[in-house]
């Protein structure tokens, strides 16, 4: 667990020094330097080699550590959404943990979500809007409408 620990640390200070203004000066230089150097190395394959090294190494490890931050960040927007949602009277807390959905269930609620945008684009009000159980409703009335012939 103390590894674990030491890890989380170390990532979140790397990813928080990547981001800053001296990393960015320190790549700088170091791209300033290499190429300073290059007529020192005669532009040799060797000098060509050590910058493409460098950055490869550097960017593969940053892929990782960049994806790392991104989901703990993803996280804990989620959590912090799910908190509002449950505390608040008006939306449903059918979307609590929606992350958890498939892919083909998010398409179905990503649709209805854009059924939803649609009827109220039509609205003659900018201030009308629907919440899922009134659109539930007037589905399920046009529904026995038309079955009902």
């Amino acid at each position: 667990m103390q590894k674990k620990k030491i890890f989380e640390k170390l990532a979140y200070r790397a990813t928080v020094f990547s981001g800053s203004t001296l990393a960015f000066v320190l790549a700088f230089f170091t791209i300033i330097t290499w190429l300073l150097l290059g007529p020192y190395f005669n532009y040799s394959d060797t000098w060509q080699l050590v910058i493409n090294t460098g950055t490869t190494i550097i960017t593969f490890l940053m892929v990782f550590l960049i994806q790392r931050m991104q989901n703990k960040d993803s996280k804990a927007m989620h959590l912090k959404l799910n908190e509002l949602v449950a505390a608040l009277n008006g939306p449903s807390n059918r979307l609590i943990d929606v992350e958890g959905l498939t892919e083909k269930e998010l398409d179905i609620l990503a649709n209805y979500y854009h059924t939803l945008a649609e009827m109220a684009r039509k609205e003659s009000t900018l201030s009308a809007s629907h919440s899922i159980e009134e659109a539930v409703e007037l589905h399920k009335a046009k529904y026995s409408k038309k079955h009902d012939r």
